[in-house]
């Protein structure tokens, strides 16, 4: 029987000020009934294509076909006219609003509003498809994954039959992931057709039918998910071969650069982020960070950071607390940190600022005169422009214009090249596609080789136990768990970051790779100070 054709785009092209060239040229088509997963690189145009189809941008030249008629996108409304449903990876909810309100918000069917009406459809789009959602739910008291199910259920309301997903997985857990991928494939067997932008490319081998890959805006090719693997998808995205393997390098974790003792961190609500933590943050370690979205990670990180109050408990270094301290003193007590926020533009980047100008922020009170050295700064932004591959016109175009992978190039670089010995690091190869994830994992290898410690907030579970030497697991704030990455499974880290697991209770004393070290007595600090002290003294 042959394939229906449910959307078909011919010779699509793009252009941004700037002669930037974000599409050009491409060819897709999406059957009715599959699953097509996108392909490629930062800057490679897959959001902006699907962005005109969504009708947020209009396309330069080039057609679209709707279930073989030509059609014209001007807008999300057009859109859904056409039954075209976008879920963004950055939802566009109204707190609130409880799920039925949101998913009714905007739609205007001639009909008086009625919420029983609303909430009696929700219930029977859920049930059709296998969603688990309270219609009546108040947007502030949802998870992460609850939150999508109702931007999901948002577009099937308004009848759509070909849905686009951007990053769906990206903060969920595999228990959540797993879930998803049940609800859309029965939503592929009742003829949907759903486009998904991912980099995670186990997921796009479980999931989708078919593979589409763009390389610099243009359109690659497509491949059946059946005959192919990530190997070539990989090389097809980068046009070259790349190799694929995460290296966990071993060191020596016998330097204890921060001790966190009894943390206790408020939201900015004043509710509790994070309830009585404690661990070490050792020089040569990654110590990942693994959470549903929400449960104390960001609290965490600014907080050692120096970027938020701490209500009690104890930042150590060397016997000394460093809480409160500026941050000037606490460099020239040792410690060197830096820091690379979830929030890349808000908190990380300046956005209106160029590229040479971000690369000063760190640096601009270092000089000797009133004036700033634009130039060595201009030298070391170009050489980060070359190391990690990032698509800008220049070193002087400002930061918002670039995408978000490359946005997130400069604030990984930038951190990076200021020589720190601990890092603490909040997803940072998010929007990042393969290849220049690997980058960012052989940087983060490179600073571990040099005795840096670094704290990884991530949310890629295979990619903590491939890269991490322990993972803190952390549900509503508490401690579920320090465990080593190589003793431990990617369905157990799900388990306690759900709350279903507690080994902190469950598994103290057996030998299971729980972090000894997390609960030292006073004794055993002196003993580790100690062992410090005697071995700087053997280098010397």
């Amino acid at each position: 029987m042959k394939k229906q054709i449910a959307l078909e785009l011919k010779n699509i092209c793009k252009y941004f000020p700037g002669k930037v060239i974000a599409n050009k040229n491409v060819n897709l088509t999406l059957y009715k009934g599959e699953i097509l997963s996108l392909l490629g690189e930062n800057g490679s145009g897959k959001t902006t294509l699907m962005n005109m189809i969504s009708g947020i941008y209009f396309p330069d030249e080039g057609k679209i076909f709707i279930d073989g008629e030509e059609v014209v996108i001007r807008s999300p409304k057009d859109a859904f006219k056409y039954k075209i449903g976008m879920i963004h990876q950055h939802f566009k909810l109204v707190d609130i609003f409880s799920a039925a309100e949101n998913i009714v918000l905007g739609v205007n069917d001639g009909s008086r509003y009625n919420i029983k009406k609303v909430n009696s459809r929700v219930r029977e789009i859920a049930e059709r498809y296998g969603f688990d959602i309270d219609p009546k739910k108040k947007i502030y008291n949802m998870s992460v994954s609850e939150k999508q199910t109702v931007e999901i259920i948002k577009v099937l309301y308004r009848g759509a039959d070909i849905l686009i997903l951007d990053e769906p997985t990206a903060v969920l857990t595999p228990q959540e992931i797993e879930k998803l991928f049940v609800i859309l494939r029965k939503m592929k067997a009742d003829g949907k057709s759903i486009i998904i932008i991912t980099h995670k490319l186990n997921e796009v081998m479980e999931i989708s039918d078919r593979v589409s890959i763009l390389r610099k805006g243009e359109y690659i090719g497509t491949v059946e998910t059946a005959e192919t693997n990530p190997k070539e998808l990989t090389e097809m995205m980068v046009g070259k071969k790349t190799d694929l393997k995460i290296e966990r390098v071993k060191t020596d974790f016998d330097r204890p650069l921060l001790e966190i003792r009894d943390l206790v961190i408020n939201k900015d609500d004043g509710s509790l982020a994070i309830d009585n933590a404690s661990f070490y943050i050792r020089g040569g370690e990654i110590l990942g960070v693994a959470g549903i979205a929400g449960c104390g990670q960001k609290e965490l990180c600014e907080a050692i950071a120096g970027l938020r109050p701490i209500k009690s408990g104890l930042i150590m270094h060397k016997g000394e607390n460093l809480i409160g301290l500026p941050p000037k003193v606490i460099i020239e007590k040792g410690v060197s940190m830096s820091f690379i926020p979830e929030d890349r533009l808000g908190m990380g980047l300046a956005p209106s600022f160029s590229i040479t100008d971000n690369m000063m922020l760190k640096t601009y009170s270092e000089g000797r005169g009133p004036f700033v050295d634009r130039k060595s700064a201009r030298a070391r932004a170009n050489a980060l422009i070359e190391k990690l591959d990032i698509v800008t016109p220049s070193s002087e175009t400002p930061v918002r214009r670039l995408s978000g992978g490359n946005v997130q190039k400069v604030l990984v670089g930038r951190e990076i090249e200021s020589a720190p010995n601990v890092i603490i690091t909040a997803y940072p190869v998010r929007g990042l596609d393969i290849n220049s994830s690997y980058v960012i994992y052989d940087i983060l290898n490179e600073q571990k080789k040099k005795g840096t410690g670094i704290l990884f907030i991530g949310e890629d579970l295979d990619v903590m136990l491939a890269l991490c030497d322990k993972i803190i697991v952390i549900c509503h704030g508490k401690i579920m768990g320090i465990v080593h990455a190589e003793k431990t499974t990617k369905e157990e880290l799900g388990l306690m970051m759900t709350g279903s697991l507690d080994l902190t209770e469950e598994k103290k004393d057996k030998n299971y790779g729980i972090a000894k070290d997390s609960n030292l007595t006073e004794e055993e600090w002196k003993a580790e100070e100690e062992k410090q002290a005697e071995k700087e003294n053997e280098d010397d």
